[in-house]
């Protein structure tokens, strides 16, 4: 997914990346930055992503709060992991959500200035990583749930108090994942 972030004259893209191999995390993210300087670029932990609005409304809050001098982090791509993981320090954020030598499913998230930008990052980092672009591995499948519900700490009655109708469950719980993700910024 490509799109523009209306109000903020960024491009967003994010994708999810099947069987990656990554032996050590920080030459990893130290090559990917290296290839992508100009551009914020976020790896999450794919198995706890719920769905690209998740990682979406984590860059829009992130990007809000530099735009009111709230963040707490001074590079924007470790901003969007603490609203994805709706969580005040970046060693929890990162401990929770953030990929780890043993990730073989990965979402992907880059913000540039412009669409073309977007699309030629994701290119170099879909050659860097040697995986299979699939973006079914950052949908909100059945196998995901309960381990979503457990990092946000959403209960059963606070997801049927959301739940408008059967067979929507998993739009409460995306629903719920957001609510979480704005809470945070009330926080600060």
């Amino acid at each position: 997914m490509i799109k523009e972030i209306e109000g903020f004259d960024k491009y967003i893209g994010i994708t999810g990346v099947r069987n990656v191999r990554i032996e050590d995390v920080k030459s990893f993210l130290d090559g990917i930055r290296k290839k992508t300087e100009d551009v914020s670029v976020q790896f999450f932990n794919a198995n706890l992503i719920a769905g690209p609005e998740h990682l979406y409304f984590a860059a829009l809050n992130a990007l809000k709060a530099f735009e009111s001098h709230l963040n707490i982090c001074k590079r924007l791509a470790l901003e969007i992991l603490l609203y994805a993981s709706a969580q005040g320090q970046i060693k929890k954020a990162v401990e929770l959500l953030g990929v780890k030598a043993q990730s073989s499913e990965v979402a992907v998230l880059a913000i540039a200035d412009t669409e073309a930008k977007v699309c030629e990052t994701l290119k170099v980092i879909s050659e860097f990583i040697q995986g299979k672009c699939d973006d079914n591995v950052i949908e909100l499948s059945d196998t995901k749930v309960e381990a979503i519900k457990e990092l946000f700490g959403i209960s059963e009655l606070e997801l049927e108090a959301k739940l408008e109708k059967r067979g929507f469950e998993k739009e409460a719980l995306i629903n719920l994942v957001i609510e979480h993700m704005a809470l945070l910024a009330t926080e600060r």
